[in-house]
């Protein structure tokens, strides 16, 4: 079993954005999915602008799905919150679910729309089981964006709303 220690140092390189002191560390024997003292792991931790280190983790075995104890949030809803597109191919790449709510039901669509990422909104609604889905205060993606006067983003959120809607 990796030592306290190990595990402190791998996930706080990953929250530095050293990727050759995380490999380092992972040929150590630290393990990728393995909590610091904080009960969180290197990928939960990492630089979201350091595509290549989450690549590594979870090239590594990091769980792409783990969620935050406090508030169930996945890496995915972090990178989609803070804008980082590629972070947030990388994970879709290693299979995160997209579909997955934190504890307030927001989807990583719902944290994208409403700080306006564009980029990360136009990847996100085609893979979103239910763009349409309110969260646990009953707002939209498109909601949000409206609501956050994201502009751009909420017509993009309509437009694709328009050209898919509710079959039954």
């Amino acid at each position: 079993m990796a030592s306290r220690f190990l595990q402190d140092e791998l996930c706080g390189a990953s929250a530095r954005g050293e990727l050759s002191h995380v490999l380092e560390l992972l040929q150590q024997g630290a393990k990728v999915n393995g909590p610091n003292r904080f009960n969180r792991s290197a990928l939960q931790v990492v630089q979201l602008a350091h595509s290549g280190i989450v690549e590594a983790l979870l090239h590594a075995g990091a769980d792409p799905n783990a969620r935050d104890p406090v508030l169930k949030l996945t890496v995915t809803h972090d990178a989609a919150r803070e804008g980082f597109v590629d972070t947030v191919r990388v994970l879709i790449r290693h299979s995160a679910d997209v579909n997955v709510v934190d504890d307030r039901g927001n989807l990583p669509l719902h944290l994208a729309a409403r700080e306006g990422h564009l980029e990360v909104v136009r990847l996100l609604i085609g893979l979103t089981a239910n763009p349409r889905a309110p969260n646990a205060q009953g707002s939209s993606p498109w909601q949000l964006a409206h609501d956050f006067k994201r502009k751009e983003a909420a017509e993009l959120i309509s437009a694709h709303l328009r050209e898919n809607p509710i079959s039954e």
